[in-house]
């Protein structure tokens, strides 16, 4: 792995996570190899059926560019639960994951980016 993003901001309201997005899409369309973390408010980010306004940015297909590119993509599974997302509500890709999981990528991974 080698580059791990941990992301700890909502989707929507600031730009933290879908400036990390933009990022980690970017090395992924370059065959980079690349890892996302969701923790905290980011977990949302991973929530299907996501609906914006027209013309604004969507971190639902964002997401899935990076796996469609083969990139991982987990989720804190204690944040999905405090903030009622099940398992069967992640996009495409994405999975439950854990304290233990981020602490074997992050101990992989080449680079760390926190946004």
């Amino acid at each position: 792995m080698a580059t791990l993003f941990i992301l700890n901001d909502a989707p929507y309201g600031t730009e933290r996570s879908y400036n990390g997005l933009r990022l980690a899409g970017s090395l992924a369309k370059n065959d980079s190899a690349v890892s996302i973390f969701l923790i905290g408010d980011a977990a949302a980010c991973a929530k299907k059926g996501q609906k914006v306004p027209p013309g604004y940015y969507n971190l639902e297909i964002m997401l899935r560019q990076v796996t469609r590119n083969n990139g991982a993509i987990g989720v804190c599974g204690s944040c999905m639960d405090a903030r009622g997302i099940t398992d069967g509500e992640l996009v495409e890709g994405a999975h439950r994951s854990s304290m233990d999981e981020l602490a074997e990528w992050t101990a992989s991974a080449q680079k760390v980016l926190v946004f």
